[in-house]
């Protein structure tokens, strides 16, 4: 039984990925927001991105890069579950 009185010396890296995934998606978020807000429309992303020239393509690869990472990282974390889950259940009680 893990001992609810002490603090974790560090923050699993899991829980640093959410919080990262979170604040990119809520600083996007506020982003379309105010400029809704200030224009009354949504921004292009296709154009404000074709708008980098060249460049281009490395922000898409960095962003597929970092999506095909993120999924990965959630099916081994599911997999890992669901392995935990079975080889738990499968197992005998020992009385």
């Amino acid at each position: 039984m893990k001992n609810m009185d002490t603090v974790p010396d560090d923050w699993p890296l899991g829980n640093i990925l959410w919080f990262a995934v979170l604040v990119w998606f809520s600083s996007s978020l506020l982003s379309q927001s105010a400029y809704i807000a200030i224009h009354g429309l949504p921004y292009d992303a296709v154009t404000m991105l074709k708008s980098l020239g060249p460049f281009y393509y490395f922000v898409v690869a960095l962003e597929l890069a970092m999506w095909g990472g993120l999924l990965t990282m959630a099916w081994v974390k599911f997999s890992r579950a669901r392995k935990t889950s079975t080889s738990s259940a499968a197992s005998p009680a020992v009385a």
